[in-house]
């Protein structure tokens, strides 16, 4: 059976540890039955590391674990949270995963094994309805299970070990309202946050997860984390077992070839194949939604006429804003264009735009040639519409976007680049730019999603996917047509 060292594509580690919890669990866990694998033991080992105070060495930055399917991950932290919860009286611990389906899992896995004969003198009971699912020990330990979509373990505090399961679905919203109830741990070496996954899908909001990944392989995890990833290599035959042993250190003596054909059964896609049982990330890039190639099939020489659509996207902090049109045809693809994009206070990006409607000298009152002017993004889209009404806009041409047609309208973008029944001008470098780094990111638990730039502005692509939405579902006619264009 391989060691961690043989069994990990990478293993990070802080350089100030001097010894670990580790040899004080694991007589707890021989104690009830439980035995660990060569590479567990590493884990375990570097996991609960302790630096030169006396306090774990990852405290800060968490112990992270990119592990594929059918690997042991939940007996392998489960067990080692158990000897914790044994070692130490009073433990407090949570384990938090993105659904509750996997939560109840998770809980009955664990369940089995607190009730196992040498276990069971340990337990005082295991409680397991959906509002109150928990394991306590007679010691005062115990391990508390919650689903992150119900909102669980926001408001807690005094927790010493935090478990995000599903980490590939933390948000970082989730992130925030979750760690600061580990501030007040007291367990003498601190406390310890553990994230769990598999890779990222490109529709899940893994920007938390992929960033602790990020830190680690470039080198800036400040030497305060763990990192560890079992992973088959990169364009790796689906099929070959071989590298099904690479990614998955039980196969085939704990996990059976039966158990890995069966799963292979129900994830029949070699792309979700690939991260959920062989834990291959995606490279940088491999997540954008519309390549650069694509995009350029959709040039044209010069805009058709159509009826005239508008949008407006602030980002999230209101720093940025776009204005985009999109013209719809009697026939043929929707042409949107980008108008400006810029980085701006919210109040003057706001007058700015309500200048450009209502008096640009060069066409006043170009709102009357606009079917609909939708408005999208934050506080920055409610102050734009309140500052156009008093400009003189009636509310038939504005419309503020809901979140649910916002993301109805990326969606409909990604068709409609798909399909060729979108077209645009050449040369427009702020919106290519987006469009073609723009990456789904997951809103809420539904599917819906919108777009993400890493490391850029998705103003522009949020922008000519609101006016052409505003284009296809307007029924409105303008009052008249612009002079100029746009």
């Amino acid at each position: 059976m391989p060691r961690l060292s043989e069994a990990a594509r990478h293993v990070v580690f802080p350089s100030g540890i001097v010894e670990s919890v580790w040899p004080r669990v694991q007589p707890r866990l021989a104690g009830v039955g439980i035995s660990f694998d060569p590479w567990q033991q590493g884990f375990s080992t570097v996991a609960l590391g302790l630096d030169d105070r006396c306090k774990y060495a990852a405290t800060i930055g968490g112990v992270v674990a990119t592990i594929p399917r059918q690997v042991g991950k939940t007996f392998t932290v489960g067990s080692l949270l158990i000897g914790l919860a044994l070692e130490f009286p009073g433990l407090r611990v949570i384990w938090t995963s993105h659904h509750l389906s996997t939560t109840k899992n998770t809980l009955q896995s664990m369940q089995a094994m607190v009730m196992r004969k040498a276990m069971r003198p340990h337990i005082r009971n295991v409680y397991t309805n959906n509002n109150d699912m928990r394991i306590a020990f007679n010691n005062g330990s115990v391990i508390m299970f919650g689903a992150r979509e119900h909102g669980f373990g926001r408001g807690m505090d005094a927790i010493d070990v935090l478990v995000f399961d599903e980490a590939q679905k933390l948000g970082l919203k989730a992130l925030e309202d979750m760690v600061p109830a580990a501030n007040q741990a007291r367990n003498p070496h601190g406390a310890l946050v553990f994230f769990l996954g598999t890779p990222p899908r490109p529709e899940d909001d893994g920007e938390a997860f992929t960033a602790k990944r990020s830190q680690a392989l470039e080198g800036n995890a400040d030497d305060d984390m763990v990192y560890v990833e079992f992973s088959a290599d990169r364009g790796a035959d689906p099929m070959d077992r071989k590298q099904w042993r690479k990614a998955n250190p039980s196969y085939p003596h704990r996990t059976p070839t039966d158990s890995m054909l069966r799963m292979r059964k129900n994830i029949p896609d070699d792309a979700s194949w690939l991260r959920e049982a062989m834990g291959v990330w995606d490279e940088e890039g491999d997540n954008r939604a519309v390549t650069a190639a694509r995009w350029a099939e959709l040039e044209v020489p010069e805009a058709p006429e159509g009826v005239r659509s508008y949008a407006v996207a602030f980002s999230f902090d209101d720093s940025r804003v776009a204005v985009a049109g999109a013209r719809k045809p009697v026939a043929g693809p929707i042409h949107v264009e980008l108008i400006d994009a810029v980085a701006s206070s919210r109040d003057a990006g706001v007058a700015q735009l309500v200048w450009w409607f209502c008096d640009d000298p060069s066409n006043p009152e170009r709102w009357r040639s606009a079917a609909q002017i939708a408005l999208c993004g934050r506080s920055g889209a409610t102050v734009l519409y309140q500052a156009l009404r008093d400009a003189g806009v009636p509310a038939r041409v504005l419309k503020l976007v809901t979140t649910e047609e916002y993301t109805t309208a990326c969606a409909m973008t990604l068709d409609a680049v798909r399909d060729g029944s979108l077209s645009h001008l050449a040369g427009q470098g702020p919106l290519d730019a987006s469009v073609t780094t723009a990456e789904k990111k997951a809103r809420g638990t539904s599917g819906a999603w919108g777009w993400a730039v890493p490391g850029g502005d998705e103003t522009p692509v949020e922008a000519v996917s609101v006016a052409l939405w505003a284009a296809r579902t307007s029924k409105r006619k303008p009052g008249r047509r612009a002079t100029v264009s746009f």
